[in-house]
């Protein structure tokens, strides 16, 4: 089967610096590249282009933007400046789509920590902070030629990572502008639930918004940090046929990226880990992919 539109997210290979998960990719076949912002400050924007340049990788995307249902003055104008810097070096990697993981509730003390006694609990506030800072977002990210990608997560992450839930909430700020310059996300294990799904992407197809398609399993139990639960395709409960399918049916042709955050995972051999990923990826999701060009 073919695996021409598989992209390694360096989020599944999170034990690999830059220089090595490139090289590790491109040994394995895969044809693109997904970076995360931490990685690449390590070896620079300038090196990381090069690098995949030379390894023949595209760069699918960048993550992440976002964290920005803040309500402060100072946390605001944090907030813009970090993206804005976020947008930067998506455009300087060549990454069309910068993924924006649009933050929790104030009432969360840090990812994952107890809830603050006077914290802001009002989740139509949060999300309505979503969109103002997507609209102060929307015209340096167009002159920088970066879409913002808004990416739903699953409810279990609402209170300290995600107050968008569903992707019908994710397109329902989107829409409010430029295809082009706001897109969403569809990753199965935050979307696979949704009973309304079938719905949703047929909608993001419809005005072309899907701006990325991320593939992991869930597996139970779920680890005491649900963060890093995720499995290898296959491993779970997701449907993976019937999630691609309707994905490309909406017309999405770009690059589909195995983004796994597992503790285990990350600790197998690099040749291992990316074996496996491409043989499931082989097995589970390219049969449903009808365009074979990204």
């Amino acid at each position: 089967m073919s695996t021409n539109r598989l992209s390694l997210n360096t989020a599944t290979a999170k034990n690999l610096d830059i220089p090595t998960a490139i090289a590790a990719a491109a040994e394995h076949g895969y044809q693109a590249i997904g970076f995360w912002r931490d990685r690449v400050a390590e070896t620079g924007v300038e090196r990381t282009v090069q690098l995949a340049k030379q390894a023949g990788l595209r760069v699918s995307s960048l993550c992440r933007g976002g964290f920005m249902t803040a309500s402060g003055p100072d946390a605001i104008a944090w907030a813009l400046a970090d993206n804005k810097a976020a947008i930067d070096e998506a455009a300087g990697l060549g990454a069309p789509e910068l993924v924006m993981v649009v933050g929790g509730l104030l009432a969360a003390s840090d990812f994952g920590g107890p809830a603050l006694p006077d914290g802001d609990r009002d989740l139509i506030a949060a999300r309505q902070r979503v969109v103002d800072r997507v609209a102060d977002l929307v015209p340096y990210a167009q002159s920088r030629g970066v879409r913002l990608a808004l990416e739903p997560m699953h409810p279990i992450f609402a209170g300290d990572r995600g107050v968008l839930s569903t992707l019908g909430q994710s397109l329902d700020i989107a829409e409010a502008f430029d295809p082009a310059a706001v897109g969403v996300v569809v990753d199965t294990y935050h979307v696979w639930w949704d009973p309304q799904l079938a719905e949703q992407i047929a909608r993001a197809g419809r005005s072309g918004r899907i701006s990325s398609y991320q593939v992991s399993d869930w597996v139970l139990p779920l680890e005491p940090d649900t963060l890093n639960s995720r499995g290898f395709m296959g491993d779970g409960y997701i449907d993976f046929a019937t999630i691609t399918s309707r994905v490309e049916e909406a017309g999405y042709t770009g690059d589909v990226e195995v983004e796994i955050f597992n503790k285990s995972i990350w600790g197998l051999p690099a040749d291992e880990l990316l074996g496996t990923v491409r043989e499931r990826f082989a097995k589970l999701v390219s049969p449903y992919l009808r365009q074979q060009g990204a």
